[in-house]
């Protein structure tokens, strides 16, 4: 697998939720900060605002996309000065009136201008939170334009229509459509910041050759017995280009980033899978079932077995 698609298939945990909300002004609706979530709102139809604190109101027209990689709070309103019309939503909302319910749902006002919101939110895992994750901004708007990202806006017509009109196939639909989604958000996110030239993180990491061969070399076979000399061999770099390199865009040394990737694939496999230690340990990259433990209590701060226990 390539690192983008790692990312969200290790980080993300739990179930998805969506929502198709429509939205009868005047209408005001808090999205309460849920740290371990990431959420989105895609504006379908009308015009909307969003608040947040210490920041100017942003107003959003039909096909914006709002992405909250770290479940801050914010808001969405018909109009900045309409007072709060709806208690605060999160993913932990469970009634059919929750935007974050797997539902259609008509909410608030009279008969004002109507606005069409598709909401939808993921768990995230704290402990295995992808660095890539941790560099993103508190809050990414991708403003709707013509011609631009085709793939986004057919996702976002996929899950728009699966969500509103649910049919046989539509509860495992979603959740692959919203995996989707993220990764197209990401997508745009990470190509927007190569294309304003960043030098250094990970934007920089994902659109530099070497470095990437690199990490999906990690990323594609993590039991390899990988050396500095080896993944540079993969990178066409000398050993010490490389590993200035690579620390630079990453953030971390080639073996530390390598280390630190066996044992977040060795904690989803501890949650997922019934294999014995000693698969797991093959699987990462270690002969030994004690060393692979060890390693696994520096990261962890736990041994597997009770990791396994408590997952």
């Amino acid at each position: 697998m390539d690192v983008l698609s790692d990312v969200i298939t290790v980080t993300r945990t739990g179930r998805s939720r969506s929502a198709y909300v429509r939205w009868h002004a005047p209408w005001r609706q808090e999205f309460a900060s849920v740290p371990g979530s990431a959420g989105f709102q895609v504006i379908l139809q009308g015009s909307c605002w969003l608040l947040r604190p210490e920041a100017e109101p942003v107003r959003l027209g039909a096909g914006d996309v709002v992405f909250v990689p770290h479940g801050r709070g914010h808001t969405l309103a018909d109009s900045p000065d309409t007072p709060v019309t709806d208690p605060p939503c999160g993913p932990a909302d469970d009634q059919p009136s929750g935007t974050f319910a797997s539902d259609t749902v008509d909410r608030s006002g009279d008969d004002g201008p109507v606005t069409v919101v598709l909401c939808g939110a993921c768990q995230l895992d704290p402990s295995r939170t992808h660095p890539l994750l941790l560099t993103l901004p508190d809050l990414i708007h991708l403003p709707a334009r013509a011609g631009r990202h085709p793939e986004l806006s057919a996702a976002v017509q996929l899950l728009a229509a699966e969500v509103e009109n649910p049919r046989l196939g539509t509860d495992a639909a979603v959740p692959a459509l919203l995996d989707a989604l993220l990764l197209y958000i990401l997508r745009i996110w990470f190509d927007g910041q190569s294309a304003l030239g960043s030098t250094t993180g990970w934007a920089a990491a994902l659109n530099d050759p070497p470095v990437t061969a690199a990490l999906h070399a990690v990323h594609r076979d993590p039991a390899s017995p990988w050396t500095v000399a080896t993944l540079a061999a993969e990178a066409g770099l000398s050993r010490a280009a490389f590993a200035r390199r690579f620390a630079l865009l990453v953030g971390q040394p080639p073996l530390g980033y390598l280390t630190w990737w066996r044992m977040t694939t060795a904690a989803r496999l501890l949650r997922t899978s019934d294999a014995p230690l000693r698969s797991i340990a093959a699987q990462v990259g270690y002969t030994s079932e004690f060393a692979f433990a060890n390693a696994f209590r520096r990261t962890h701060g736990t041994a597997p077995g009770t990791f396994r226990r408590r997952s």
